[in-house]
């Protein structure tokens, strides 16, 4: 999750142990009231999430410390202007430059240099964190309704082990001493019309907040698992292992383009968490993103422009939500407060072209069917340690062992320094595979190779249960992070179809 590194606070809650986020309010796990326990010394040392070492005060960086980009917004030359409509779909080969000033020709995937980072790796294994015994089972149902804890009964939590003498010292420690035994109280009769039920005791009322009335426990919320399968695009988001909420957010969808052939796109982004109301912001990008692409798409724009149009778009909208107050804070007007911001990243295969867009460090990433041709990476991120590099300020691994290697230089956000949307075409040669991703997953699969081996070969027929593979992966490596993925297939046209640039 894209961030500013701050000075940590509470690592774990005073009550249940729970790892805990800088500016938590109330404990995720038992909803412990943090404002009560005394803050910890200044002179702690401060903590990076992805252990780099200490941090600035800032990770989005100002472009003070990197060479000036072009003006913002600048469309691609050759390409159409914004929403004019095209008769047919006769795209040119893309040429001249994109937004940001760089030639942006047609050409493949493998031919790209791998951008790998040399950069400090996280945590391999789900042991090198060490998470708080379960206040729920250890069955999970992942669905759309999240994590299912409704399953705490069957575990054998409440009832007295082999040397117990009595039923009430089996019973495991709540939040609240006062709490109603789920196994004697009905659940009809605590429940009011339209009221939500504790997953975890059955026996609480939901309040407004999301956390039980009789037990204190948080409520899975409706982001925490999501998927989504449309045709020949699918994605899923998953909370993760360390994060109290989910504040990733992605769109799939299919446009007709006026020759009445296909566009699929996939758009993901990920909420900067030291931002306020990231979750907000990553909806609010991937909803107007991919509004925007398919009414360009539908209209006959190309693809590129269309892609760089509609980050201008998801732009506007997180921007929007800085002049709207949010919900949840007026309780602590003390409360530090910014802009909402987020990364973006989408795709788009219409025709032949694959194109992407992006601002930030979510990325994409090519997989060719055989896996007999190379993978690439399809994006640069905007980093400070890729603009050291980029700038010849530094070699790469000096600029990877700096310890704000991983601030990001470019985000969606009232506050960004200037909008500067990336946007590349590429023209495959053979069927595959692309890969959109927020650093939930590639920090367990940097590597373009690392990538492909964690894809499933059958990824292209199957791209649901690819994504699902894949979020599994960043899970089982320790899921530090929210985890976003979209997979969507690349399958060549028919020779003889399809318009000018087919054959470029």
């Amino acid at each position: 999750m894209s961030q500013k590194p701050k000075s940590a606070q509470l690592p774990t809650c005073p009550s249940c142990e729970e790892p805990l986020e800088s500016g938590d309010l109330f404990c995720g796990a038992c909803g412990y009231d943090l404002s009560v326990v005394p803050p910890r010394p200044d002179d702690r040392p401060t903590l990076v999430m992805k252990g780099v070492g200490p941090a600035e005060p800032d990770a989005r960086v100002p472009d003070s410390t990197v060479p000036d980009a072009a003006a913002a917004g600048a469309p691609a030359a050759g390409a159409p202007a914004a929403g004019a409509p095209v008769t047919g779909v006769e795209w040119p080969t893309v040429t001249g430059t994109d937004s940001s000033g760089t030639p942006a020709p047609l050409h493949l995937p493998e031919e790209l240099v791998g951008l790998e980072s040399s950069g400090s790796r996280l945590p391999a294994h789900p042991g090198d964190f060490e998470l708080p015994a379960p206040a729920a089972p250890a069955a999970v149902v992942r669905d759309s309704s999240a994590r299912d804890y409704a399953n705490q009964e069957s575990t054998g939590q409440g009832t007295a082990g082999p040397e117990s003498t009595n039923e009430e010292s089996a019973r495991p420690e709540s939040p609240n001493p006062d709490a109603a035994d789920p196994r004697t109280v009905d659940p009809g009769a605590v429940l009011p019309p339209g009221g939500k039920l504790c997953v975890a005791c059955r026996a609480g009322r939901v309040d407004t907040d999301g956390y039980c009335e009789n037990c204190g426990h948080a409520q899975p919320r409706e982001r925490d698992h999501v998927e989504q399968e449309l045709g020949a695009v699918a994605a899923v988001s998953d909370r993760g292992l360390r994060h109290h909420r989910n504040e990733d957010a992605f769109a799939v969808s299919s446009a007709a383009l006026p020759d009445g052939s296909p566009a699929v796109v996939a758009v993901v982004c990920d909420g900067v968490s030291s931002a306020t109301r990231p979750d907000e912001a990553s909806a609010a990008a991937a909803s107007s993103a991919n509004e925007s692409l398919l009414a360009a798409l539908e209209r006959g724009t190309h693809p590129q422009q269309s892609m760089h149009d509609a980050i201008v778009v998801a732009a506007e909208a997180v921007n929007a939500l800085a002049t709207t107050p949010g919900g949840g804070m007026e309780h602590d007007p003390h409360r530090h407060q910014n802009a909402p911001a987020c990364t973006i990243v989408g795709a788009v295969v219409a025709g032949g072209l694959l194109v992407v867009g992006w601002i930030g460090d979510s990325r994409a990433y090519w997989i060719p069917d055989d896996r007999g041709g190379p993978p690439a990476r399809l994006t640069e991120d905007d980093s400070w340690a890729a603009q050291m590099v980029a700038a010849g300020l530094m070699n790469e691994a000096e600029a990877y062992a700096d310890a704000r290697a991983h601030a990001i230089t470019g985000w969606l956000g009232a506050d960004a320094y200037e909008l500067e949307p990336h946007t590349a075409s590429f023209k495959p040669d053979r069927p595959g595979v692309v890969v959109v991703c927020t650093d939930g997953l590639w920090n367990y699969a940097e590597g373009a190779d690392e990538m492909a081996r964690a894809l499933p070969a059958d990824a292209a027929r199957r791209p649901l249960h690819a994504a699902q593979v894949l979020v599994g992966h960043a899970l089982d490596g320790g899921g530090h992070d929210n985890v976003t993925v979209a997979v969507l297939p690349f399958a060549l046209p028919p020779q003889g179809a399809g318009s000018a640039y087919n054959s470029a």
